[in-house]
């Protein structure tokens, strides 16, 4: 135990001093500073269709469920003799 809190300030400065390592800056070599080969400038050359935009195609809905049904057609019934019974005129 006594060796671990020792140790932990050490590893701490190690661990710092190895990020600054890491994060100094370096020579950017990169392909525009010379080109490749000797003097010879060449730039990266891309060959690809360009791209194609479509519009999304329309949405069709359907159309509504018929929620609404007419109601059953009614007739008028004369009064007439049902048997031994009258019966007046009403709506079927």
């Amino acid at each position: 135990m006594g060796l671990a809190k020792r140790l932990a300030p050490v590893a701490a400065v190690l661990g710092l001093a190895a990020v600054g390592v890491a994060a100094m800056p370096t020579d950017a070599n990169a392909w525009w500073r010379g080109g490749y080969g000797v003097g010879i400038w060449v730039p990266p050359v891309v060959v690809a269709p360009p791209p194609v935009y479509y519009a999304p195609p329309p949405v069709y809905y359907a159309p509504p469920p018929v929620a609404y049904y007419p109601p059953p057609r009614r007739f008028w019934v004369p009064p007439h003799w049902e048997g031994p019974y009258w019966v007046r005129g009403h709506w079927s």
